[in-house]
């Protein structure tokens, strides 16, 4: 029994002592460290294209405007015995003081917010009436809905000049019906810039809800209406709660990039449209004054991100609930 015990024991390698192949170590890393490689990726990705831009733009909004290139003085900078720090926050002080960018902020708070319930109101009953078409009519109304970005965004904004102009679509077929006699003065004031914006934003809110309506359960309406609820009151009960998802995903969707609007309001606005895209776009390259413009850049930043947590906290509470 001894002998036959060492043969098995020479014969036989034990299992912990096989050496794995290069193939097997790399699947074993793969399902330890791959989760985390995926996951690394999206964040490398947004580290490139938008932290780097940031801590630059971050960067220039604490130095010093000079005539110089570039028009800035470095925040660090090596001498013989050291190096000289020198971070200017009198940038964001200035934008306290001055009632220019408050204003500036405070109209394109107003405008964009204007222009979202516009939109929503519009944008709802769309949304609503896709979501309850049939597959080919939803298709083609889909398509219709991505139409626009299938052109260039400043043409169409050339295209609403054409239309609101003194000399334009509407006013030529107002005064060829003689409804009026005079033209109607529409281009260069706040109305054309909301029709702007509305026009512009509208896809962004209705994509957003149709897809929250598509996925609602249609039989909690219907039980609700079984149970003699008014169609009316049904939508307010039942639909409009279970949409909510989709009117925030929306409502930031237009109101985000409608703060910082510039080509709109540079082009269909008048002179007393003040809105803090055109104030940012004068401090650059009208003016010069980079850190300005910079700390402008960062505080419109970090207004906006505050709806963002908002609207990430709303919804996490949302999935919460919904498990």
């Amino acid at each position: 029994m001894g002998n036959l015990g060492d043969g098995v024991r020479l014969g036989a390698e034990p299992m912990s002592e096989i050496k794995p192949t290069l193939k097997q170590r790399f699947d074993r890393w793969m399902i330890r460290h791959g989760r985390v490689l995926v996951i690394g990726l999206p964040y490398l990705w947004l580290f490139l294209f938008f932290l780097v831009p940031f801590l630059i733009v971050l960067k220039i909004s604490f130095a010093t405007a000079q005539y110089a290139l570039p028009p800035y003085t470095p925040l660090f900078q090596w001498v013989d015995d050291g190096v000289n720090i020198a971070i200017n926050f009198g940038n964001y002080l200035f934008l306290l003081s001055d009632s220019l960018y408050i204003t500036a902020y405070l109209n394109s708070i107003r405008i964009a917010a204007i222009s979202t319930v516009i939109t929503l109101l519009i944008g709802y009953p769309m949304a609503y009436g896709i979501a309850r078409a049939k597959g080919s009519t939803r298709n083609l109304l889909l398509m219709l809905v991505i139409l626009p970005f299938w052109t260039s965004f400043l043409i169409r904004v050339y295209a609403w000049i054409g239309i609101l102009d003194r000399e334009g679509l509407i006013n030529a077929a107002l005064m060829g019906m003689h409804i009026i006699s005079e033209p109607l003065i529409m281009r260069q004031t706040e109305f054309a810039v909301y029709i702007g914006i509305v026009y512009t934003y509208l896809p962004f809110m209705i994509l957003p809800l149709y897809s929250t309506l598509e996925k609602m359960d249609v039989s909690l309406l219907e039980a609700a209406l079984d149970l003699g609820c008014k169609p009316w009151k049904a939508f307010l009960k039942v639909t409009l709660p279970l949409s909510m998802p989709g009117v925030l995903a929306g409502s930031l969707l237009v109101f985000i990039p409608a703060v910082g609007e510039f080509v709109i309001p540079e082009l269909l606005g008048g002179p007393n449209t003040l809105m803090i895209g055109r104030t940012l776009w004068n401090e650059f390259f009208s003016n010069r004054d980079w850190p300005i413009a910079s700390s402008v850049a960062i505080a419109m930043l970090i207004f906006l991100v505050v709806p963002i947590m908002y609207f990430q906290h709303i919804q996490g509470k949302s999935e919460e609930a919904g498990k």
